[in-house]
């Protein structure tokens, strides 16, 4: 099984494009989505299925693939979205999101080709990771486990006492990217409950600890790519984002954590993501 080859900086530009396009027309639908932390997370989504994952969407049991865990469980638009433009199935599958009878629904579900588990509960994915981690490493297998987090999960004590075991367990295979777009459901996450500075709190759980503008996806897949950086650590890269990236209308707002675009704001956000790329 070989690696996803790594594609040029506007490849990959483009993928993350396409993965917003899709996430806009579900959270038009009539079930709306979580369209800010799944549009802050798309650069990140893209440099991970596109560069870095060894994955074969004909082969998504294969047993030495790369497992990849949406802690952010909510974020699962821009998840389906990532999935089929990778292969795992249809791009038209993506018009049914929410709909009675369809697959993808709220949060992923194992149903789904390429979801290795069902997330959303936050808290709890850090620690799954550890779990494919450690199995892999007693299987004997190269793999590598990523988490994508939410920076308001960071909130949940679970996350810490995972973050804890995959250090003592020296669980150097498995990476952790906190999208940190500094918002959560009911204002920034600064205010709620202040986690900075956040990378040396992970440096004194004993990580590996690297920041990264999380809206440029080479440098994501340079990062991701290399790890693990240090021996015997785990990675975390800290994603520095926004939410609702690509719509001016949204971006950077609470507002856009679930919406249900209107025919009228989905045609503006249509016109706000091509603006978006054109000015790449």
């Amino acid at each position: 099984m070989n690696a996803t080859p790594v594609l040029e900086r506007t490849s990959l530009d483009a993928v993350a494009a396409r993965i917003r396009s899709h996430v806009v027309d579900m959270c038009a639908g009539p079930e709306g989505g979580h369209l800010g932390g799944a549009l802050s997370c798309a650069d990140v989504l893209a440099a991970l299925y596109f560069s870095v994952l060894n994955v074969d969407p004909r082969r998504p049991d294969d047993p030495d693939r790369d497992r990849f865990l949406l802690s952010k469980g909510h974020a699962a638009v821009g998840l389906y979205a990532t999935l089929a433009e990778r292969g795992f199935f249809p791009v038209e599958e993506l018009a049914g999101y929410g709909r009675p009878g369809s697959r993808l629904m709220g949060h992923p579900v194992r149903a789904v080709p390429g979801v290795e588990l069902p997330t959303g509960s936050l808290g709890h994915g850090l620690a799954l990771g550890c779990g494919f981690a450690l199995a892999a490493r007693y299987a004997g297998r190269p793999a590598r486990s990523f988490v994508l987090l939410g920076d308001g999960e960071l909130q949940e004590g679970s996350v810490w006492e995972a973050a804890i075991a995959a250090v003592s367990l020296r669980l150097d295979r498995l990476v952790a990217v906190v999208d940190r777009n500094g918002l959560q459901l009911t204002g920034p996450t600064d205010k709620i409950a202040p986690m900075e500075p956040l990378a040396d709190r992970w440096r004194g759980f004993g990580w590996a600890v690297r920041e990264v503008d999380g809206h440029d996806p080479d440098e994501l897949a340079v990062h991701l790519g290399a790890a693990p950086w240090e021996p015997g650590r785990p990675s975390v890269l800290i994603a520095r984002t926004v939410k609702g990236q690509g719509l001016p209308f949204l971006a950077g707002r609470s507002v856009s954590h679930y919406v249900t675009l209107s025919p009228r704001n989905h045609a503006r956000a249509v016109r706000g993501l091509r603006a978006a790329e054109d000015a790449t």
